[in-house]
């Protein structure tokens, strides 16, 4: 049999991914996500009827399509969520790349390209937004007739955002042409200017999309009706009068109520029968809370469909499931545990703990974390327990910076106390990650200015002629900070790399200050040292760093001013006078 080609739908954020499907299915999906952004992989059918219904005259009322529909998989956008439209673009018998005509390539669609050509999925382009062009005018017809009634001046902007499109894919070695100039399928990818919003392009976006599935990809649809299925769970839902359920896209196979099936769990394999299949009603997405199901006794792929069994308690989305014979259980269940494992791990022996609602979306986390360099000591899925904070607040003492939890579309378990633990939750991954880097790079200052405050600062006096107020017990001098800045307490050295004194005192315009600026000029009280003897007039002194202090200074030399940073070579180089490796 033929099944339906499996679509996917992938590109950069907000691009339009999930308002194009809309348009056909003219649900309202986009307005339901956190953030106005696809968090997770979704599916709907869409079936022959409605896509001869929207091609109109482009395709005729008697043609075969030779293919019973279409199921849409729906991608989050994001970079982040590369493992989640990886796994949609494997199962992908083809896909669309959703690219906004007004900001042409993006880094998203770029990766996007990427996993396409590693899964060597063909694909067509959806230009999209084209409505939001400047000076865009409505007009009848199909979107070639809409484009030859706009001014020059506007097919001339369009003309050069589709070739801007063109060019970024020859970066790839890949040839494109718009769709109606396209000369060989098989060579070029298809560009179809549209429009989400007013269905400019849909008609021909699906009559290429048919037209592809239908000429090079039929044998490649064969699919085995007696083949068990094989799948992956989209969502764990509570449904009345049912309990738990599962929604679940098929990709291979059938699946049939009372089949034995394993579904991948958070400490082991589940192993359970399929007590009812509910498909949804066509053009209905299987999030949709609205949809409409029916019992059905057996579904074959490619499909959406809601799974009803028992024992689905530790069951999270993003498992693999697999129907399988009695006697092979053991086998598929070690198999899919196995698969679980990779992602449900101990990653680090130090590092921050990462939590999430699905697997798909823990494994993107993870990936998006590792790639900013960022250790994972754990990655598991549910809310955030006591023993997390337990986990995470060990790490406190050795490394602040690891003491934190990040969870994604996740909650912190009721009454219990984060203590000194940084949490961060969000329900847009990326915004996760950038709430990380910013937080550990404002706490990371934080440590690094209160280790530097017990640090002796880089400093630099000249002792000022005929500003002699007292030459002993203390000498009282005046002086000017030539370079740094001066505080109480400072340990001075001379040109020799001696320490002789510290600043017991700052006067400043007959008041006393615990500290002095450059170029500011103030009477210094300095014990253990005579005018004329240790000191005279003229004399420049500087900080007595210690070794230890002026490699500490050179660790966090990005907060040293460049005064600081010329008052540590030139103490270095007093020093390696007498110590060659000083300081080293």
């Amino acid at each position: 049999m033929i099944r339906k080609p499996i679509v996917a739908f992938l590109g950069h954020v907000d691009s339009g991914k999930t308002s194009l499907q809309d348009f056909i299915r003219q649900s309202t999906m986009t307005e339901r996500e956190a953030g106005l952004i696809t968090q997770h992989i979704g599916a709907s059918s869409v079936p022959v009827e409605t896509i001869k219904r929207i091609c109109g005259d482009l395709i005729a009322p008697d043609k075969d399509l030779g293919i019973p529909g279409l199921l849409f998989i729906d991608t989050p956008g994001h970079e982040a969520f590369t493992s989640l439209r990886k796994r949609g673009g494997s199962l992908a018998d083809i896909a669309i790349l959703v690219v906004n005509i007004n900001e042409g390539f993006m880094p998203q669609t770029i990766e996007s390209v990427k996993i396409l050509m590693e899964n060597k999925t063909p694909f067509v382009i959806a230009a999209n937004k084209i409505d939001m062009v400047s000076g865009w005018m409505k007009a009848e017809g199909g979107i070639l007739q809409k484009l030859s009634k706009q001014s020059k001046g506007i097919q001339e902007i369009i003309q050069n955002k589709i070739y801007e499109i063109v060019g970024s894919l020859s970066k790839f070695n890949i040839q494109s042409e718009r769709f109606d100039r396209v000369d060989d399928y098989t060579k070029q990818i298809a560009i179809v200017p549209t429009s989400a919003k007013t269905g400019e392009g849909m008609a021909e976006l699906l009559m290429v999309l048919s037209g592809l599935t239908q000429k090079y990809l039929s044998k490649h649809l064969e699919c085995n009706e007696k083949d068990f299925a094989k799948g992956t769970v989209l969502e764990v839902k509570e449904e009345k009068g049912l309990g738990k359920t599962l929604d679940v896209i098929i990709y291979d196979g059938c699946l049939r109520k009372g089949d034995n099936i394993i579904i991948g769990g958070l400490n082991e394999a589940i192993v359970t029968k399929v007590k009812a299949l509910l498909e949804p009603a066509a053009m209905s997405e299987l999030r949709d809370k609205k949809s409409k199901f029916k019992h059905v006794p057996i579904i074959y792929a490619a499909a959406g469909i809601k799974i009803s069994a028992v024992g689905l308690d530790d069951a999270v989305a993003g498992m693999p499931i697999i129907a399988c014979a009695s006697g092979d259980i053991q086998n598929v269940k070690t198999k899919i545990e196995e698969e679980v494992q990779e992602v449900l791990v101990e990653t680090e022996d130090r590092g921050i703990i990462v939590k999430s609602d699905a697997l798909g979306s823990l494994e993107a986390l993870s990936n998006l974390l590792k790639k900013e360099n960022i250790d994972i000591r754990k990655a598991s899925i549910g809310n955030i327990t006591k023993k997390d904070i337990a986990d995470a607040e060990s790490s406190y003492e050795s490394d602040p910076l690891k003491s934190v939890i990040v969870g994604f579309n996740i909650k912190l378990d009721e009454g219990v106390n984060v203590g000194k633990v940084k949490i961060i939750i969000q329900n847009v991954v990326y915004k996760l990650v950038d709430d990380l880097k910013e937080w550990q790079e404002k706490r990371m200052k934080e440590l690094e200015s209160k280790e530097l405050d017990t640090v002796t600062r880089p400093a630099k006096v000249e002792l000022l002629q005929g500003y002699v107020f007292r030459q002993s017990n203390p000498a009282i001098v005046g002086v000017e900070v030539s370079l740094g800045e001066i505080k109480t307490g400072m340990h001075l050295m001379n040109l020799e790399g001696k320490r002789i004194t510290e600043i017991k005192g700052i006067q400043a315009d007959k008041d006393s200050a615990s500290k002095a600026e450059k170029g500011k000029q103030v009477a210094l009280s300095l014990p253990h040292v005579m005018v004329g003897r240790q000191i005279k007039e003229g004399d420049f002194l500087y900080s007595a760093l210690t070794e230890n202090e002026f490699r500490k200074l050179k660790e966090f030399k990005k907060y040293l001013s460049e005064d600081e940073k010329q008052v540590m070579r030139e103490i270095a180089e007093l020093k390696r006078r007498v110590n060659p490796v000083w300081g080293v």
